[in-house]
Order: structure tokens, then C-alpha cells, then sequence
């Protein structure tokens, strides 16, 4: 009998390219809520490199995830710096 091995997903194995992070980033944008918004930064600054971003961000590493997990509740103004720092911004258009 032959044994099969199952390992966790990590959407952040596949987020290794420049587009595939802005098409990642913009559906959960349109369709997700707050914390789903939250937890993609996350995957985005894992793909990316947690140290490099928290580097870049002025944050500690382990602040980063702290901010970035599920549950939390991060200010504002660090959404603004991780989305930077993986090379997002924000845009507004009328519709």
C-alpha cells in the first residue's frame, strides 16, 4: 500500500511574480472582506520576504506578522506601508 503525503497549501509558493501578486491582491480587494484583505498582505510580504519587508516598512519582523495574522487589527497606516512595500497603491475609480 502505498503512503501519500499531504501538506498545508501556501498561496505564497505561487505569488512569485509581479502580475500574479497585482491579480491576487485586486480580487481580494473587490471581493473580500477586512480580514481577508489582512491575511493576503500577509501571503504578499511572505512571498516577497518578511524581513525585507519589515525592513522597508520600519517594522520589526515578528510585529509584521503579528500585524498581518488572522485577528488582528492593524492600523491604517501599516496596510499603507506593507501594500508599498511589495509595490502596491491604492486607487480610486469611479465607476
Amino acid at each position: 500500500m502505498t503512503t501519500k503525503r499531504i501538506t498545508k497549501f501556501d498561496i505564497a509558493e505561487y505569488l512569485d511574480d509581479d502580475s500574479m501578486i497585482a491579480e491576487y491582491l485586486n480580487t481580494v480587494l473587490e471581493e473580500g472582506e477586512t480580514e481577508d484583505i489582512i491575511t493576503a498582505l500577509g501571503h504578499v510580504a511572505k512571498a516577497r520576504g518578511m524581513s525585507r519587508i519589515a525592513e522597508e516598512t520600519g517594522l520589526s519582523r515578528p510585529g509584521l506578522y503579528k500585524a498581518l495574522s488572522r485577528g488582528s487589527k492593524p492600523q491604517f497606516e501599516t496596510i499603507l506601508k506593507v501594500l508599498r512595500a511589495v509595490g502596491g497603491n491604492l486607487n480610486v475609480v469611479t465607476t
